[in-house]
């Protein structure tokens, strides 16, 4: 375009965005007035309250953002212009002025091509700074015109720094991760993820569409996301807000089965073994054993009458239970239901009348019925079955070797199940039990990060949270740090019972840079892992090695980096081994350079120290790596966490090492 023609367009573009901005205050101010009148409105106290919770969350929903763009793009279809923003904003006629990103048109802006332009004449990105529209940049699709990942401000976009949490990526979603994202809801996905590819992203935004797609549905059984630490949930924290969906239950897994206070910590092996699958096996022997059959016949004192149940039914009552498969618990109902059923047929035959409900309560409390059920089918709590399990584990008969019983046995059993001092790995085993007691309610939709780290057991307490709901996995097999770190995705969608679940490899970095992935990917021969290497578009980036001759030095130059690193743009992190934690913190008070954690999202300091073993799934502009052989060294699985500290950076890394670097990162 002319010049003239460009200012032209771009301030009609700032005019729509300044009216847009307006109706959707409109829109919220409409959504708060029926919150502050719903009850006078409504035509009870239910209705009331049920309309105050909509309108409280639509009021939500509806929050505008200043710093961030309302809308990104644009499509020219049929010569009527549709802009594509986080969010639907109608005009007061209800005209939309904004399409959600999420609308069944919206896709053409992610979809659309020169060789499938879909109807799509135009397609327009905007550059924004701060809220502020700047730029824009067309793609005629009709003429042939496509930049795909040449776009300078799609580029722009994808490289710009990275400060506090997480941002949503629906401005370059590419093609690939879009047709992840608008996956059915009855579709199982497991995304193999190499660094850099924006898997996180995906799984957060397939969860804001399927919200979007099935809003009452997903509101009932709702969505679960599991992440590996409170560091990361935080870091991912503003995401779906920011899309406007603020009702999305986020969890670490300890947090989702921790039904105990934690007190004790295993030895390395003895939690290998809990987390071992046989252990669920373990479990319901342990649990089903329990039931007998009865020795003598119920006797039931009922005023004037006596009512006798013989053993033959009694013993049909416990098999038929038995067999239905149902939860220890519900079965245990079950049998207490049909025998006071007896009881009341008889009652009813020598009486002529129905029992009414206060009989039938009365019934199935009664000594000889409590009784009978306390011997033939006993009361069961989950952790009173772990703490007999621990206490006894010879239950575990020929599915434990007896060195693996001796290993897991308490040296010194607790007097009861309150004083029991369970450990984090007793906690996968309470939830278990649980879910053998009674069923576990079901997420409509799962989004499990990091899922390469899960332990069979751990696949087996989100299976019972999904097991009427679909999930979305995420992971690399090269990322995989914890003992029992799977190397194949189809064992772990057996334990998460999904063993049909699509696995689709995302491959294409857009944020890792190129010569940050080269030099990672060395390490990928020595993984024990088929992945293929991470392949990066950016072609930015620095790369940093520094041979620190003496070991005294080695802190004093990391924070002499630490200094460096802030004179430019984003986030900088000090990545080290766990013991170096707090030594290094100590270096940057020294010089007054200001820091937190990674999980203390509300710091504003630009500087992060964390530890490597918790770094997973975080990425920082800069990364400042703290010897890499001591990272190594700290685990079995080494390698594998350096792989993952060496991907953190999205713009500059250095490395700084006093030690020999690992044999497959020695540069030439």
């Amino acid at each position: 375009m002319p010049i003239t023609d460009l200012d032209t367009e771009l301030a009609a573009e700032r005019t729509h965005l300044e009216s847009s901005r307006a109706a959707l205050r409109r829109m919220r101010n409409r959504a708060q007035e029926l919150f502050s009148t719903g009850d006078r409105v409504a035509g009870d106290a239910y209705t009331a309250e049920q309309l105050g919770r909509h309108m409280a969350r639509r009021v939500k929903e509806l929050a505008d953002d200043p710093d961030t763009p309302l809308f990104f793009g644009r499509l020219d279809i049929d010569e009527s212009p549709y802009h594509v923003g986080r969010r639907h904003v109608t005009d007061d006629a209800g005209e939309p002025m904004v399409l959600d990103w999420r609308a069944p048109l919206s896709r053409s802006f992610y979809r659309a091509s020169v060789r499938d332009p879909q109807g799509v004449a135009t397609r327009r990105r905007f550059g924004f700074v701060k809220g502020e529209l700047t730029s824009f940049e067309d793609e005629h699709l009709d003429r042939g015109e496509e930049l795909g990942t040449s776009s300078r401000i799609l580029t722009s976009e994808i490289e710009r720094p990275r400060v506090g949490p997480m941002r949503d990526i629906v401005a370059t979603i590419q093609p690939e991760q879009d047709e992840l994202v608008r996956a059915d809801l009855s579709e199982s996905i497991c995304v193999q993820g190499a660094p850099g590819t924006g898997k996180t992203a995906v799984g957060l935004h397939r969860a804001a569409y399927l919200l979007y797609l099935h809003r009452e549905r997903l509101r009932k059984s709702k969505v679960l996301i599991v992440g590996p630490n409170t560091a990361f949930l935080s870091y991912i924290s503003a995401v779906l807000p920011t899309l406007g969906e603020v009702e999305v239950q986020q969890s670490t897994l300890d947090d989702l089965v921790g039904r105990a206070v934690v007190k004790a910590v295993d030895p390395a092996e003895v939690t290998a073994i809990k987390h071992d699958v046989r252990m669920a096996e373990v479990l319901h022997r342990t649990l089903w054993s329990r039931i007998t059959g009865p020795t003598e016949p119920i006797m039931v004192s009922d005023g004037s009458y006596r009512w006798r149940i013989d053993l033959q039914p009694l013993h049909r009552i416990l098999d038929e239970a038995r067999r239905e498969g149902l939860p220890y618990a519900t079965g245990r109902e079950r049998v207490r239901a049909r025998v006071v059923n007896l009881l009341q047929l008889q009652s009813e035959y020598r009486t002529g009348n129905s029992p009414n409900d206060s009989w039938l309560r009365r019934m199935s409390r009664i000594a000889p019925v409590a009784g009978f059920l306390e011997s033939c089918w006993p009361a069961v709590t989950p952790e009173s079955l772990v703490v007999d399990l621990l206490t006894d584990p010879s239950a575990a008969g020929d599915l434990l070797t007896e060195a693996e019983q001796e290993a897991i046995r308490w040296v010194k059993p607790p007097k009861s199940v309150k004083s029991a001092k369970f450990s984090t790995a007793d906690l996968v085993l309470i939830d278990e039990a649980a879910g053998l007691l009674e069923r576990e309610t079901s997420f409509g939709h799962v989004v499990v990060d990091e899922a390469q780290d899960l332990s069979p057991m751990q696949a087996r307490a989100i299976a019972r949270r999904s097991e009427h709901g679909s999930i979305t996995l995420l992971g690399d097999l090269a990322q995989g740090t914890a003992p029992w770190a799977t190397t194949d995705w189809r064992d772990i969608l057996v334990h998460l019972g999904k063993p049909d679940a699509a696995v689709v490899p995302l491959t294409v970095g857009f944020r890792v840079p190129e010569a940050v992935v080269a030099l990672a990917n060395r390490l990928l021969p020595a993984l024990g892992v088929n992945v293929p290497e991470a392949v990066s578009l950016r072609r930015d980036g620095e790369l940093t090695v520094l041979d620190v001759a003496d070991p005294a030095d080695l802190d004093q130059r990391t924070v002499a980096e630490v200094t460096a690193a802030l004179v430019h743009e984003g986030s900088v992190a000090v990545i080290a081994a766990d013991t170096a934690v707090e030594r290094l913190r100590g270096h940057l008070d020294a010089a007054e350079i200001g820091h937190a954690t990674p999980d203390d999202v509300d710091n504003p300091a630009r500087v992060r120290v964390v530890p490597a073993t918790m770094v997973k799934g975080l990425e920082y502009d800069h990364v400042i790596v703290h010897e890499p052989a001591d990272i190594v060294a700290a685990e079995p699985k080494g390698l594998n966490r350096l792989y993952v500290v060496l991907t953190r950076a999205v713009t500059r890394l250095s490395v700084l090492h006093s030690k020999a670097l690992p044999e497959a990162l020695t540069l030439p």
